[in-house]
């Protein structure tokens, strides 16, 4: 396999997911008997990702736990919850000599395919892209961030709710947090993210801006079946999940 055909995943798994209501970490929380990080997991291994790196934090032993049964995942801490780009970063050194397509997923994330990885990686490599994302539209974006494109219809920049006016918010293509990225250059990028938004955090979306500025390529692919892209916050979400899968709204 030629470098620029590899790829490997990285999978956010440190989140506490506090409106779950839980003592259990949020990606150990289960859907259909299964622990949501394993269908995050098992799609991305049918999507013929052999390696996968899972930052841990939060009970980072039960998560690690849960995940032990699969080859090839190896574990990153990340210490300090400071935003998906510093969990990003926290698998510099463990990535330093990968060259490749480097996926990162959320592990709250469970009703991604593995088509819809495979389609992300192809499209990203396809078009010499330096980041791309995964978008979906969905009738109430309330809570995610905007995909804003140019008038060419380019993606220009990914906006967080908390961070977006009047006019972002009416934007109804969101970011699914699953991004292709090339690596290493994507942590030269990482570097210049700064924690100046309403969370405080280092956000993954700024590298789109970030490499817009360079002149680098950057794209979003839109997901075929938006319902895919819906994530667990709360029991109320875990419902809705479980209701889209009883309902053949989606495959699991």
């Amino acid at each position: 396999m030629s470098q620029t055909n590899q790829i490997c995943a990285v999978v956010l798994a440190a989140g506490k997911g506090t409106r779950m209501k839980s003592e259990l970490p949020k990606v150990a929380t289960l859907l259909k008997g299964k622990p949501l990080i394993q269908h995050v997991l098992d799609n991305l291994k049918a999507s013929g990702i052999d390696k996968i790196y899972v930052v841990v934090g939060f009970k980072k032993e039960e998560v690690m736990k849960i995940c032990s049964s699969y080859q090839n995942i190896h574990f990153v801490e990340q210490k300090e919850q400071l935003g998906t780009g510093h969990a990003l970063l926290c698998c510099e050194e463990s990535l330093k000599d990968f060259q490749g397509n480097l996926l990162v997923a959320c592990g709250d994330v469970p009703l991604l395919t593995s088509s819809s990885f495979r389609n992300l990686s192809s499209y990203h490599t396809a078009n010499h892209h330096s980041v791309t994302v995964l978008s979906a539209q969905i009738d109430t974006p309330k809570g995610y961030g905007r995909i804003i494109r140019n008038k060419e219809g380019l993606l220009e920049e990914i906006v967080e709710e908390k961070d977006a006016n009047d006019d972002q918010r009416t934007v109804t293509e969101i970011n699914t947090g699953t991004y292709v990225f090339n690596s290493p250059e994507v942590f030269q990028n990482l570097k210049k993210v700064n924690t100046e938004n309403a969370q405080g955090e280092y956000y993954l979306p700024d590298l789109v801006k970030i490499a817009n500025s360079k002149k680098e390529k950057t794209g979003a692919l839109k997901l075929a079946n938006h319902l895919e892209s819906s994530g667990v916050n709360s029991p109320e979400d875990l419902q809705r999940l479980e209701t889209y899968i009883l309902e053949g709204k989606i495959a699991v």
